[in-house]
């Protein structure tokens, strides 16, 4: 016959029970979707005739697009996995080499992949603002028409 131990409970070193934390989670990661947001509304804002669209999940999500085209979603709390992303229309081959090269910061999003949408995380380490730049002027190239794409400087 085995004898179950019970071990105490010992409270969290920092003094917060198991809700607490989750809500202070949710409150950290809304402030900081909230940061994400503007700064992908000012790399928005600096592409000819780009504009944001609220999105699935209550307007939550946020579509980039140039003339009805989408090329850009930024998605905080996609479907509760409590993560920040950035997906991007990307060239062909490139989603699969970053992915490859670094899956803590690259994935390969839900219902776009397949079309070679490549995600970032913006919830991992610090947010290169140059690299996420890089990757909407790119997606942004993809889908504009030819004569707006030739207007952006790089």
């Amino acid at each position: 016959m085995r004898i179950l131990r019970r071990t105490r409970s010992y409270p969290p070193a920092d003094g917060l029970v198991a809700s607490d934390r989750g809500a202070q989670r949710r409150d950290v990661t809304r402030v900081r979707a909230e940061k994400c947001a503007e700064r992908l509304r000012a790399l928005c804002a600096a592409l000819p005739e780009a504009s944001e669209r609220p999105g699935g999940e209550g307007g939550r999500h946020v579509a980039h697009t140039v003339r009805g085209r989408t090329f850009g979603c930024f998605t905080p709390d996609h479907h509760g996995d409590g993560r920040l992303a950035l997906s991007c229309k990307a060239p062909a081959g490139e989603q699969a080499a970053l992915v490859a090269a670094d899956p803590r910061r690259f994935f390969v999003p839900p219902y776009l992949g397949h079309r070679g949408w490549v995600g970032l995380w913006l919830d991992a380490a610090p947010i290169d603002w140059a690299e996420v730049r890089e990757l909407q002027v790119e997606s942004y190239y993809l889908t504009a028409p030819k004569r707006l794409a030739a207007a952006v400087g790089s």
